[in-house]
C-alpha cells in the first residue's frame, strides 16, 4: 500500500435494525423535554421519559424501556396524574445500585394553585411505577412555587449513605419573590419518604434578587459528596454575576460553597428563546474531577462552553469552546448535555445551527457531537449524530423542548432529543460510538459482511471495489457532503477524484445493494 493510503480505523457496524435515527415517542401532537438512564449493571438498559400530549390529560410523563442498547422499546407507558386535571411536566431518572429506577416529575395545576414534584419507583426497569411519593409541595415555601426542574441524583457510592436520593429544585414562573433560591430535597430510605427542604444557598452566597430561576444542576460522586452549580448576582457578594458550587460530604446536613466563575453581562446569552440550561457531570472514574458545561457569547453569538475542575471543586479551569464552528459566525447553538463514561472518556451534545442559512434561535439545526477520551487535553473534532438537518418550527417558541438528554458507557453514546421533521415535536433516539464512526447505520440483509475494500491508489484518487455499488458519499467531520459520486449502478469498482479534499479525517458513506457502510478514514 503506498504511502498515500487510506488507513481505514473502523470497518463496519452492522446491526439488527436501523441505525437512523429513531422517533420512540411516536406522538400526533407534542413530545418533549426528553431524559435518558441507563442501568449502570446492565448499560444494554435504557430508559427514557418525556413529556407527551393525551387527548383529555393535558400532558402526561410517558416512559419506554430497551433491552438491547435501543434496537427495540417497549409499549410507551403513561404515567397518571395525581389529580384530575392536573398536568406534567420535566421528568429525570436515575438507577441505583440494586436495578431500581426512580422517576421524579411536577404534576400540577396548570393554574399553579397546587401541585408538587413528586418520585416513582419502578422495581421492574421502568416497565412498571409505583405510587407517587411527596417530594416538596408548591407552597412548601409559600409564594415561592419551589417545584420547577426537579432534578434527581442517587448515591452509588457503595458508603454509608449509598441509596439516599438527592432532589434539587427552583422557584416556577410565578414565585413573588422578593428572593430566589435553590433547593435541595433528600431521601434516606431508598425513596420511600423526602425529608424537609432546605435552600442550597445561604448567606454569603444567595442566588439573590436578579436571576429569578437560579436552577442548581446535581450530581454525586463516586465517593459520596453532593455537588451542585446554581448561578448567582447580588452586587454585595461580587460586581460580577457567577455561578457558584455547592459541596455537601455528609448527605445534605451541610454545605459549603465555592465560586466556579464570574464573568460580565456582556457574554451572557440574553436571547430569550435560546435554550439556555447549563449542566454539571461529576467523572466515575475520579471522584475529584467535575466538569460543567453553558452557553456563553464570547465570541459574538451563543457557543457551548467547558470548564472542569480536578480538585473537587476548589479551583476551575478557564472555558474552552467546544463546538468548532467559525467563531462569531452568527450561529447560536443550544441545548447542551454531556455525559461522562466509566472510564472517565466524556461526551458533549447539542443543538447546532452551523450549517443554516440563517442565524439566531429561528434556523434549521441538527444535533452535534464532541468528545474527549480521559486523559487528553482536546476534543474531538464536531460531528453530526442526527441523520438530517431539521427545518425550524414555531413550537419551538413554546415551553417543553428545553432539554436533550445523553449517557455515555462502554465507548457508546446514547442520545435523545426533541425535534420538529415531521412538522411536530417528537422525541428522537441516536447511538453512536465515542469516535462518532457511525452517524448512521442501515440493515444490511442477512448478517453477512459485504467485501468492500477501500484504498488510496495516488494523491489524488480514491478506489473503491465492493459489489453491485449504488452510491458512494464522502463527508467530513461537521456532517457535511464533500463528494458524491453520483448514481453508480451496481459498479464493483469506483474511481474518485479526492484533489479537492484536505487530509484529514473523512466518512466513506458506501451503499449497495446489501445496504449501507460506512468507514471513519483519514485521509493523506
Amino acid at each position: 500500500m503506498r504511502k498515500y493510503s487510506i488507513l481505514v480505523l473502523i470497518t463496519l457496524l452492522i446491526q439488527t435494525t436501523s441505525g437512523q435515527n429513531r422517533n420512540i415517542s411516536e406522538g400526533l401532537i407534542f413530545d418533549g423535554e426528553p431524559y435518558l438512564s441507563v442501568n449502570p449493571a446492565n448499560p444494554q438498559h435504557l430508559v427514557a421519559a418525556w413529556m407527551g400530549f393525551v387527548f383529555q390529560n393535558r400532558v402526561m410523563i410517558k416512559t419506554r424501556i430497551s433491552l438491547d442498547g435501543g434496537k427495540t422499546w417497549s409499549q410507551s407507558q403513561t404515567v397518571p396524574h395525581v389529580e384530575t386535571g392536573y398536568t406534567s411536566a420535566d421528568p429525570s431518572m436515575v438507577f441505583d445500585n440494586n436495578g431500581n429506577v426512580f422517576l421524579s416529575y411536577i404534576d400540577y395545576d396548570p393554574y399553579f394553585t397546587s401541585g408538587a414534584v413528586y418520585l416513582r419507583k419502578s422495581a421492574d426497569g421502568g416497565l412498571n411505577w409505583g405510587n407517587p411519593v411527596l417530594v416538596i409541595d408548591i407552597n412548601a415555601d409559600p409564594g415561592q412555587m419551589p417545584i420547577d426542574r426537579p432534578w434527581i441524583c442517587a448515591d452509588r457510592s457503595g458508603g454509608e449513605n449509598d441509596g439516599n436520593l438527592y432532589i434539587t429544585t427552583v422557584n416556577a414562573t410565578g414565585a413573588s419573590g422578593p428572593s430566589y433560591h435553590p433547593y435541595f430535597i433528600a431521601s434516606y430510605d431508598h425513596g420511600e419518604t423526602f425529608g424537609p427542604w432546605r435552600y442550597a444557598d445561604t448567606t454569603g452566597w444567595l442566588a439573590g434578587l436578579m436571576v429569578r430561576k437560579p436552577m442548581p444542576t446535581p450530581v454525586v460522586t463516586g465517593n459520596g459528596t453532593f455537588h451542585c452549580i446554581y448561578p448567582s448576582y447580588i452586587i454585595s457578594q461580587g460586581i460580577l454575576p457567577q455561578f457558584i458550587l455547592a459541596t455537601s460530604c455528609n448527605a445534605g446536613a451541610g454545605l459549603t460553597h465555592n465560586t466556579v466563575y464570574s464573568s460580565g453581562s456582556s457574554v451572557a446569552v440574553t436571547d430569550t428563546t435560546a435554550k439556555k440550561g447549563y449542566l454539571l457531570k461529576a467523572d466515575p472514574s475520579n471522584p475529584d474531577h467535575l466538569a460543567f458545561f453553558n452557553l456563553s457569547k464570547e465570541n459574538g453569538d451563543a457557543d457551548v462552553f467547558f470548564r472542569e475542575s480536578l480538585d473537587a471543586g476548589l479551583t476551575w479551569s478557564e472555558g474552552i469552546r467546544i463546538n468548532d464552528d467559525p467563531a462569531g459566525n452568527g450561529r447560536m447553538q443550544d441545548l447542551v448535555w454531556a455525559g461522562f463514561d466509566n472510564d472517565g472518556d466524556l461526551a458533549v451534545t447539542w443543538r447546532d445551527r452551523r450549517n443554516a442559512v440563517d442565524t439566531g434561535y429561528m434556523a434549521s439545526y441538527e444535533i452535534y457531537c464532541a468528545t474527549r477520551r480521559n486523559g487528553s487535553p482536546v476534543f474531538s473534532p464536531n460531528f453530526r449524530i442526527s441523520d438530517t438537518s431539521i427545518a425550524f418550527d414555531e413550537i419551538l417558541l413554546g415551553n417543553g423542548n428545553d432539554f436533550m438528554s445523553v449517557e455515555l458507557y462502554n465507548d457508546t453514546l446514547s442520545a435523545v432529543w426533541g425535534d420538529t421533521r415531521d412538522g411536530k415535536l417528537n422525541i428522537w433516539f441516536q447511538r453512536v460510538t465515542i469516535d462518532g464512526i457511525m452517524v448512521s447505520a442501515q440493515q444490511l440483509s442477512g448478517e453477512m459482511l459485504p467485501d468492500i475494500r477501500v484504498f488510496q491508489t495516488g494523491k489524488h484518487t480514491l478506489k473503491i471495489i465492493a459489489e453491485k455499488t449504488r452510491h458512494i458519499r464522502i463527508f467530513n467531520t461537521s456532517g457535511a457532503l464533500v463528494l458524491d459520486s453520483g448514481p453508480l449502478h451496481g459498479s464493483g469498482s469506483t474511481e474518485l477524484d479526492i484533489s479537492d479534499l484536505t487530509p484529514g479525517f473523512y466518512m466513506v458513506n458506501i451503499g449497495t445493494d446489501a445496504g449501507i457502510v460506512n468507514y471513519k478514514s483519514i485521509i493523506y
